[in-house]
């Protein structure tokens, strides 16, 4: 879980109040999010463009080296567990004409 400091965390009434105030906050800096409280719960996170861009960009390296880690077990599948698709297709009643 993120840790957010005193100053990070702020109800959603105050955001609605302060709007501008918060997202210069977030943009020149001076905090690096900032957490919307409703109900004292956490609702919501303002990043920057900039940190909310490197978080996706992280997120799709992962999905590739995931993908990529599947792609690289499954070549290790020796050709004779191989299934052929036209059986799998009349397995489940299903052609590639439907």
């Amino acid at each position: 879980m993120v840790a957010y400091t005193q100053n990070e965390l702020v109800s959603a009434t105050e955001i609605s109040k302060q709007f501008g105030e918060y997202i210069s906050k977030v943009k020149n800096g001076l905090l690096d999010k900032i957490g919307i409280l409703k109900n004292n719960k956490l609702n919501a996170v303002i990043l920057s463009v900039e940190e909310y861009e490197q978080l996706i960009m992280a997120r799709n390296k992962l999905e590739d080296m995931e993908t990529y880690q599947m792609i690289n077990e499954r070549m290790k599948t020796p050709k004779e567990e191989y299934v052929d698709g036209g059986d799998v297709l009349k397995r489940l009643n299903l052609s590639l004409d439907d």
